[in-house]
This record gives structure tokens, sequence and C-alpha cells, in this order.
């Protein structure tokens, strides 16, 4: 170990921390329906590159940081640094009065306003979209439903990373299907509906229990760590992260609890939602989809099952990236595998 170099880290974690949280400068674009839509601002000395700028679009339970978690580490920076344009819609904190809004206003309202609305800013006839976790699943949903009502959505490509298709590949989850199945879900549906949503700290505490082994061994690997200053700005980055999760909204979850978890819709396919089914096979653009190689919440064959569903894409690429849940997106090991994935899958299609 470089002692040095670890007294220099200890002095300035003890003082306030070794990780740059600073965001990237953006702009307010527009407001869109409960969210806004926010433009990163270009890097002085870059120069832009052709193509239809990039809208991130973060899941349900995660903060928008998440694609933006700490300077060196940060996906909106690395495509930046790259000259593209890039757009990210924030919802922010989840609130007992969005109790009522279900997944049909992600896939109906959410994604399509930004869609467009980025296209309009950057004067841009497409955009490249790309979502996280349950937000991937939204934006292919949102791009099937487009085709299927004739009203297609203006996106050039669409990658998902960490998007869990089929629940039942989920070791988490399997165990409580049969549970569910069982009961009909009514217990849990009379807690949610009671309170209204799944908390905020519930969606933090679950998170972290994914990865209960690396909170036993965290202590440990900070001190076998010290010396290593990327790695002690990632630990801290991503416990700023966890302590800023935001809850999901009663209907949504008593969605993802009924149609994913019990009953596993989407894993044939297709899913029923606000009195319609939507097909993935309608999906008619590039995809890109990402798996973890050790993502518990969203595992190997449950992201995977998806590409043998879109059979409407003229194109679906499936890649093995290293890292957990956050890690396929924004972890150390994603500056090499899944961005370089989605840069090449941006500049073939720009």
């Amino acid at each position: 170990m470089d002692v040095l170099a670890a007294l220099a880290n200890l002095r300035d974690k003890l003082g306030g921390g070794v990780a740059d949280l600073r965001r990237m400068p953006r702009d307010v674009v527009a407001d869109v329906t409960t969210g806004t839509l926010h433009r990163y601002r270009p890097l002085p000395g870059v120069s832009p590159v052709d193509g239809p700028p990039v809208l991130l679009v973060p899941p349900l339970g995660a903060p928008d940081f998440a694609y933006d978690l700490r300077r060196g580490c940060s996906l909106v920076q690395h495509l930046l640094q790259g000259g593209r344009r890039v757009y990210l819609v924030d919802y922010g904190p989840i609130s007992f009065a969005d109790r009522r809004l279900g997944m049909e206003h992600w896939v109906d309202d959410v994604v399509p306003v930004s869609v467009r609305a980025a296209c309009g800013d950057a004067e841009a006839e497409d955009v490249h979209l790309v979502g996280w976790s349950l937000a991937g699943i939204f934006c292919l949903l949102a791009v099937a439903a487009g085709v299927e009502a004739a009203d297609p959505l203006p996106v050039r490509t669409l990658t998902a990373i960490g998007s869990p298709v089929d629940i039942a590949a989920v070791p988490l989850v399997a165990p409580l299907r049969p549970l569910a199945a069982v009961t009909g879900g009514r217990g849990l549906s009379a807690i949610y509906q009671m309170i209204g949503s799944f908390p905020a700290p519930l969606v933090s505490a679950a998170f972290q229990l994914t990865a209960v082994d690396k909170l036993v061994t965290k202590p440990l690997t900070l001190l076998s760590r010290l010396d290593d200053r990327d790695c002690l700005a990632q630990i801290e980055a991503v416990d700023h992260l966890l302590h800023n999760m935001h809850g999901y909204p009663g209907r949504v979850f008593g969605q993802i609890y009924h149609l994913l978890l019990r009953s596993n819709d989407l894993a044939d396919g297709k899913l029923a939602l606000a009195g319609r089914t939507i097909p993935l096979a309608a999906v008619n653009v590039p995809v890109l989809v990402v798996a973890g190689r050790s993502d518990v919440i969203a595992p190997l064959a449950a992201v995977q099952r998806v590409v043998g569903l879109l059979t409407g894409a003229p194109e679906v690429h499936f890649e093995i990236a290293s890292g957990g849940h956050l890690g396929v997106l924004t972890g150390r090991q994603a500056r090499k595998t899944t961005w370089r994935y989605l840069d090449a899958m941006l500049d073939v299609h720009s």
C-alpha cells in the first residue's frame, strides 16, 4: 500500500470526502408531465459530433444523477466529452399526490413528451433513447405503443441497460411468485393502497439488501483500498446515491407487483396497460440491450429474454458488462464496457 497516498486520502475523506459530486451543468428546457427536461451544456473545447441527441430516462426509485454519479465516472460527462448533445428527464421525488400515477403515465406521457421536446429543442429529427432498469422497459413500451397507435416516436436507437423483462428469472423474487399466486396479491395490495406509495427509505433499504455482502465487507474494503482514491470515490458516490433514493407511486408499485412479479406478463412479449395490449414486437428501431454480469436485481437471463421478443427491430445487440445493477450503468468497469457498447451503437446510427 502507498502509505502517503493512503494518508492523503484519509485526510480528505475525514475533511469532507474524496468524490467530486458536482453535477454537470445543465439548463431547463421544458416542463413535461410531472417532470422536467434538462439539456446539458457542451464542454468547452469539445467539437460537437453529427447525429441525434441522446435522451436519458431514469427509472423510478433512483435519482436522476445516477447518470451523472461523480466526475470521472459519469455517463453524462462521458457523452459530453464525445461531443454529443445530452438531454435528461427528471421526475424528482415522488409524493403522496402522485399515488394514482401508473406505468401508463410514463409510457404514454413522460417518455413521448420528453422525446418530442428534446427533438424540438435540438432541432433534430429524432433522438437516441437510453433507459436504465425500469426506465428501459418504459422506453421499450413507449416506442412499441407509438407504433401500435400509428404515431411512432422520433427515436433513432433505443438502449436498455439492466432492464429485467423475465421476472421469473430473478432469484430474489422467484420464491414470492407462488405465494402471490395463491393469495392473489391481496395482502400487499391493501398495504400499498393504504399508504399510497412504496416509500423512499424502503426503496433504499431494498436496494442495499441486494448487495448485503458488500455492505458487510465495506469496512474491510475501505481499509484495504485506502490508497486507491478512485475506489474510495466510487464507494462514496454510491453511498450518496443510496441515501437519495425516491419512492414509487402506489399504482406503479401495484402494477409491477401484479403484472410483472405475480403474472410475469412481459416475459411473453406483451403487456396489458391502460385498456390495450402493447407488444414488444412492435419496437421498430435498432436496440442495444446490456446486462450486468453480477446483477441480482436484473440477472442475465431476465434481461436477455427481451432479445427474442423484439422481432420487429431491424437489429438487436446483446452485451454483457461487469457489475451489479448500478455498476453496469456507472461502475468503474462500465467505462470500458457499457459506455463503449453505447458509443458504438450511437456511432453506427449517427
